[in-house]
């Protein structure tokens, strides 16, 4: 009940606080915070991503090509979990199979699947004597399945990659090194690509991946606090998970919540973009709405949970992602209050400091906003062409990015941010089967 107590009372205060600030200090600033926190968060992933590179990527020297070696070449362990994977899982743990680190096992969790997926697991098994198979008579949800998958596997060093992705022949040496070489290091993040591009919102994300969430991952390692690892191909301690009791249960997005629970722990994350990872991205606006409401309810979860107890002197290194959160969800309501206030100054007549007369930026600003979105695009080119050589091709699509990423940012947020704060979820969190795009990249 107290919780629930708390909860309203941040929601009244995150609702409330843009438009207290619109009645103290009029609507010209409520639309200078709409229009200059994106521009201000653009500066901040710029610097943080040309750090990065500047401290760390440009002294990696690819030439000549030898990936990280392990003393002794300890066993590292590859879970699969999946549910209704029967068209795409296959080719994942061939992918996972052919990693060229020589000591893997592969653990394929079957989590109840309905399709063909129990078939295609035996029947690789009977091939491939690295792999392994766990059957799950029920859809236990993803965190479920890699707790079982955890249990069985025999390794320290936990590989976990979702059932459709495809891990570069070298990835598990490049995520597993910084597990290897340090014993503080709890998990580390790799590097998603996306490989399904046939339609305009799948080669948008193409840049979404490079411009935002590769410059977001580098610049929150700079200041030394992860958001969240991608849940699509990360690696973990085994003594790390086993000291924060794994993954939870009940959220809807496991992958945040761990990484709140390992730094809550004193554990680091890394972040190595050298672990190649290709997934698959939804390509239809149905697909992209669920996925993207999923990761803003998860966000939203993640926040109420650790609301009371990160204040603590010990946690200080999580403050700034809280606050970052607190102003990113305040921005999103902001920006919903100016298009109401716009409204109905069209119908009713408001006092002056409240009138919004305009919704979109005047030239100049929007000059400003253009020229950073450029930039940005362009320093995320400097940065990941190594990775992808012809990602600069894709600067004609993600020139609609910057539009299309804060609206769905705006869209999700007022829908999942006041559900989280009003109803506290205690259900097992089950996975469904998602969009899986249209054409995969060839």
């Amino acid at each position: 009940m107290i919780d629930r107590l708390i909860a309203f009372l941040v929601l009244c205060i995150v609702l409330g606080a843009p438009f207290g600030l619109t009645l103290v200090l009029t609507s010209n600033m409520l639309l200078n915070f709409v229009f200059f926190y994106p521009l201000f968060m653009s500066g901040i992933w710029m610097a943080g991503g040309l750090y990065f590179w500047a401290h760390w990527e440009r002294k990696w020297n690819w030439r000549p090509y030898r990936p990280p070696q392990f003393p002794g070449d300890p066993l590292i362990s590859i879970l699969i979990p999946c549910y209704n994977e029967a068209e795409h899982g296959e080719e994942t743990i061939l992918a996972a199979l052919n990693q060229e680190y020589p000591n893997i096992e592969v653990i394929a969790i079957n989590d109840g699947s309905s399709d063909g997926t129990a078939a295609m697991f035996d029947r690789l098994t009977a091939i491939h004597e690295r792999l392994r198979v766990i059957h799950l008579a029920h859809n236990q949800g993803k965190a479920m399945a890699l707790r079982m998958g955890a249990m069985a596997a025999r390794s320290e060093y936990l590989v976990c990659i979702d059932g459709d992705a495809l891990l570069a022949p070298d990835a598990v040496n490049y995520i597993a090194a910084p597990l290897v070489n340090n014993p503080r290091v709890g998990a580390v993040t790799g590097n998603p690509r996306i490989r399904t591009r046939s339609t305009l919102i799948g080669r948008i994300q193409v840049g979404e991946f490079s411009s935002i969430i590769g410059l977001i991952k580098r610049t929150q390692r700079v200041y030394g606090q992860l958001f969240t690892v991608s849940g699509v191909c990360t690696a973990f301690r085994r003594k790390a998970l086993n000291e924060v009791g794994y993954w939870s249960l009940d959220m809807i997005t496991e992958d945040i919540d761990i990484t709140w629970k390992l730094q809550r722990a004193h554990w680091s994350v890394f972040y190595e973009p050298r672990a190649l990872c290709w997934i698959l991205m939804p390509e239809t606006l149905r697909g992209l709405w669920k996925q993207r409401l999923r990761w803003a309810q998860g966000g939203a979860e993640v926040f109420l949970k650790n609301l009371i107890s990160i204040w603590s002197w010990e946690h200080r290194r999580m403050w700034p992602l809280m606050v970052e959160f607190c102003l990113s969800t305040g921005w999103a309501f902001a920006f919903a209050l100016s298009i109401v206030l716009w409204l109905l100054g069209h119908v009713v007549a408001l006092p002056p400091n409240i009138t919004v007369s305009m919704l979109m930026p005047p030239s100049f600003t929007g000059m400003v906003l253009a020229m950073v979105c450029l930039m940005q695009f362009l320093v995320s080119v400097l940065i990941d062409r190594r990775y992808e050589p012809n990602l600069a091709r894709s600067l004609y699509w993600i020139i609609w990015y910057p539009f299309a990423y804060w609206i769905i940012n705006l869209v999700t947020t007022l829908f999942s941010f006041p559900k989280v704060m009003l109803r506290i979820r205690r259900r097992r969190a089950r996975w469904a089967s998602p969009d899986r795009g249209i054409k995969e990249l060839t």
